[in-house]
């Protein structure tokens, strides 16, 4: 059976560093609402490399939140603390092509080799490229480093690793929220990513690139603020040897000031908008207007009966 022919297969992969606010309800039920329409699998991704700042009381919440939504999933969820030794190996298969080097400059570091240089062009997230100051550097001076105690990053040499590629990449938007088609990618745009550190082993582009594919993820659904990172991605896939979903971008939820919803500015959660009264079918009609777009793809949710107990 030809991989086309198979059920799709969509995943909603949140962290859990903070609570799930209208912008994550948003997406869950849009993926799960596209696999419901589609006779797909709906998937449950818990993505929490950052074993800092992800916490199992933050964990627990995104299972009670969705489920209160009425959203349910397969089992088991995965989670992806669990697979370090999957990540560690993609990292190595990168090392042995030599497309990965040590890098001990700190975000400070960057800055001052940067500083005074308007015109120094800057990734994606707007962090001025990496400038290349550990690309050079000597065995002797890498060792000395290490002995020093100072724990590398590792990078992706970005001008070897497009070279060993050998060709243009590009993947297949579905155009939720734009239009369709085959989009060019620029994974030059990000300079030589950090793909591990000390302190998260592996990065989010190289950990989403491996879940996707070991689950057989077919499409992924996420806001347009991933939409460039999308180039990173299809980079890993191909230099990994892995399958390319397609993807659809959808619009953002934005606050009061036009800004997109953030844990980091402390959005309302579900928890508390639940914690002030709210029910499933509120956070449905609050997002009525972001889902008309897609109205032939949302139904409201299930009746109670129907849903997950936990």
């Amino acid at each position: 059976m030809t991989r086309s022919r198979l059920p799709p297969v969509f995943r909603f992969a949140p962290s859990p560093n903070g609570y799930l606010h209208l912008g994550h309800a948003y997406s869950a039920i849009l993926n799960y609402e596209m696999a419901r329409a589609s006779g797909g699998r709906f998937l449950l991704r818990i993505e929490n490399i950052d074993t800092v700042r992800c916490r199992p009381e933050f964990e627990q919440a995104i299972y009670d939140d969705l489920a209160w939504l009425g959203l349910t999933w397969e089992e088991p969820v995965r989670r992806q603390s669990g697979h370090f030794p999957d990540y560690a190996k993609a990292l190595e298969h990168l090392a042995a092509r030599e497309l990965l080097y040590s890098c001990f400059c700190s975000r400070g570091d960057i800055l001052k080799a940067v500083s005074g240089r308007p015109d120094w062009p800057h990734d994606p997230d707007d962090a001025p490229l990496y400038p290349g100051t550990c690309k050079t550097l000597s065995n002797a001076e890498h060792h000395e480093k290490s002995a020093a105690g100072f724990h590398p990053a590792l990078r992706i040499d970005m001008e070897k690793a497009i070279a060993a590629l050998g060709r243009t990449l590009s993947w297949h938007e579905h155009g939720i929220a734009g239009p369709a088609g085959e989009i060019p990618a620029q994974p030059e745009l990000w300079g030589d990513a950090v793909l591990s550190r000390k302190d998260i082993l592996a990065s989010y582009h190289i950990a989403v690139v491996i879940d996707d594919a070991a689950a057989g993820v077919s499409d992924v659904v996420r806001g347009k603020d991933l939409y460039t990172a999308t180039s990173l991605h299809r980079l890993l896939q191909e230099l990994l040897a892995l399958p390319a979903p397609v993807y659809h971008h959808h619009d953002l939820v934005l606050d009061e000031a036009g800004q997109k919803l953030s844990k980091s500015r402390n959005a309302k959660s579900l928890r508390a908008l639940r914690q002030e009264g709210l029910s499933p079918a509120d956070i449905y009609k609050r997002l009525e207007a972001e889902r008309r777009a897609y109205a032939e793809m949302i139904t409201p949710p299930e009746a109670p009966r129907a849903r997950r107990r936990w």
